[in-house]
């Protein structure tokens, strides 16, 4: 456990929470590189997944995997990436990222350095991150609308 209180057990940023059950919430990740970024955070601190009971699991795997569906349908990623890690942070967590031939790091993983773009590939960039951007409230809107079902 860590001596430093937890950045997943503070209180939310209201602004980034797209939803929020007893159990989980869902969040935006604010990053410039990957728009549509988005977080899958089990409420209670924990750390491992077979910390959680068979059904707090599935729960858990059917939220994540309708953030990818709706993803999908909304932002028409190439790819989607999921993560579940918590070395920095030992609080369980999944990421579902985004990803694009455009994107500043593909095809490497998100983690590396972002490659070498030439100016007109910048560019590109730019404008379908404004393009991504501005599909994020209809993609928060339907995560609201899918993720109420669970």
């Amino acid at each position: 456990m860590q001596n430093a209180p937890c950045p997943l057990c503070q209180p939310a940023d209201g602004l980034n929470e797209i939803w929020r059950n007893a159990q989980l919430r869902v969040i935006h990740v604010p990053d410039a590189g990957f728009p549509g970024y988005t977080r899958v955070i089990w409420n209670q601190h924990i750390t491992e997944m077979t910390d959680l009971d068979a059904p707090q699991r599935q729960h858990l795997m059917d939220a994540v995997w309708l953030v990818e569906t709706v993803m999908r349908n909304e932002l028409a990623p190439l790819k989607v990436n999921l993560a579940q890690f918590g070395n920095q942070v030992p609080h369980l967590h999944w990421h579902v990222i985004p990803r694009w031939p455009l994107d500043t790091h593909f095809p490497d993983a998100v983690w590396a350095a972002p490659r070498q773009r030439s100016p007109e590939q910048q560019l590109a960039w730019q404008g379908f991150h404004e393009q991504q951007e501005g599909l994020l409230p209809a993609y928060h809107a339907a995560l609201r609308t899918a993720l109420g079902t669970l």
